[in-house]
């Protein structure tokens, strides 16, 4: 009996899963139930039966709330409403949310493998470098540019002063354009005009000549007018913080806005702008500077050498004429210092060796001995400061040796008097032993006796 009971029991779940229920079979089972079963076997047959009519419970709810979605909106054409399991057709493209007009999705374009709405015309549509299927290749040419970033204000002096100090130094404005290209100085670069003007005013008269070229050069080409007006306007505003460190700024400022004028680098009407508008006193001073020297004869000519003329831009016979005047001046005013400051402006130290030669010459071609001890003093003040060098000095007193048998042809005691103003040079500490060793001594050579009558000597 337990042998028939277990293989029952194995057996029913398979039977009853493919056949369905009905009222005999019910009624078979009740019959069974009040059969000779054990407590064990009768309770596991209970709990059977409960779990078939709660998956019989499952089944018609289900199959009757579709029935009832389907019925809202009518016959659905593609799906069976009899079908055990009502389901619809998968394939069908309209809704069936239960909802709406019974339409197809998007109007039919939608769904897998459809490429839109019959008659649809798409565009070319450019292509998105943010799409993960974009390909770089595909595109044809790729043209790369270099963004340079705009420089800050703050950063700028930092990048401006190195260019400047080193255009001071080999004077080529073609290598600080280029410079400036590769910089994006953006709305800021009026600023460089007034940062190397203001770095000129602390350097020398070669550094403000130079500073004007350098606008010069720029104006119409990486600087319009109105830039470099702004530029001058500031330092217009910024003087009374100049002359701290320069007092002569206004004079100066007065001449670049002159020399800008006249090399079109401002506009003709950059002084009107500021007539009876300037409360600053150091500004007046500075515009009145260039109305004054605008308003000179020959102007323009005399505007070019408004700073003079750099030492290593100016020809030799221009220096060779400075330092004669330099020399001229001294033996009329005696003044030492004013000829020093004299030879330190023309910025030539290689060419220094040309104020001892003419210095030595003049000694020769004067009458006394005036001359030949106001030379000694000044050049022992040049040699004691360092302004000439130890080379410059020999140089001056060897040219000075290889041409005295051309100046003794216009001075005859020549060598003699070399002789001497050679001793007191040496005697002074202004040449070397070495170098007064080498003064050249035309010895005297009697071919005829006073006392022989005219007869030669042998």
């Amino acid at each position: 009996m337990a042998a028939e009971v277990e293989t029952w029991s194995t057996a029913a779940p398979a039977d009853e899963a493919s056949q369905p229920y009905s009222d005999d079979e019910d009624a078979l089972n009740e019959v069974e139930v009040n059969g000779n079963w054990t407590p064990q076997e009768k309770a596991l047959h209970e709990a059977r039966l409960k779990a078939k009519a709660k998956r019989r419970l499952r089944k018609s709810s289900s199959r009757n709330s579709a029935s009832e979605s389907f019925s809202e909106s009518g016959d659905v054409p593609g799906g069976d409403p009899h079908s055990p399991k009502g389901k619809v057709n998968t394939n069908d493209r309209k809704s069936r949310a239960g909802k709406g007009r019974g339409l197809p999705k998007k109007g039919g374009a939608g769904g897998k493998g459809v490429w839109g709405a019959a008659g649809m015309v798409y565009e070319d549509e450019e292509p998105d470098a943010r799409d993960p299927n974009y390909d770089e290749s595909s595109q044809g040419d790729t043209v790369y540019a270099t963004v340079v970033p705009e420089v800050d204000e703050k950063e700028l002096e930092k990048m401006v002063n190195p260019i400047v100090q080193e255009y001071f130094e080999h004077g080529d404005t073609k290598e600080v354009e280029m410079l400036l290209k590769e910089l994006n100085l953006g709305p800021h670069k009026y600023e460089f005009s007034s940062l190397a003007v203001s770095l000129s005013l602390e350097g020398k008269a070669s550094h403000r000549e130079l500073t004007s070229r350098l606008l010069s050069d720029l104006s119409g080409k990486l600087m319009s007018q109105s830039d470099m007006a702004r530029a001058f306007d500031k330092m217009l505003k910024e003087l009374p913080d100049l002359i701290l460190d320069t007092p002569e700024a206004p004079q100066m400022l007065g001449q670049f806005i002159a020399r800008a004028i006249a090399d079109h680098v401002l506009p003709m009407s950059f002084l009107d702008c500021y007539k009876g508008k300037v409360d600053c006193e150091h500004a007046r001073v500075a515009l009145d500077r260039a109305a004054v020297l605008l308003t000179m004869k020959r102007e323009m000519v005399r505007l070019d050498n408004v700073w003079g003329v750099g030492g290593g831009l100016r020809p030799v016979k221009h220096l060779v004429k400075e330092m004669n005047l330099l020399l001229k001046e001294y033996l009329v005013s005696g003044d030492v210092s004013e000829a020093e400051r004299c030879l330190r402006d023309l910025e030539v130290p290689h060419f220094h060796h040309e104020l001892v030669y003419e210095a030595v010459v003049m000694v020769l071609e004067s009458t006394g001995d005036t001359a030949s001890h106001m030379m000694i003093k000044l050049l022992q003040s040049f040699w004691k400061t360092g302004l000439i060098t130890v080379d410059q000095m020999n140089r001056g007193f060897q040219r000075v040796y290889d041409e005295l048998p051309e100046i003794s042809l216009d001075v005859p005691h020549a060598h003699s008097i070399m002789e001497t103003f050679v001793d007191l040079c040496y005697q002074e500490s202004i040449i070397t032993k070495q170098l007064r060793d080498a003064c050249p001594s035309r010895g005297r050579k009697r071919f005829v006796s006073e006392g022989d009558g005219g007869m030669i000597k042998n």
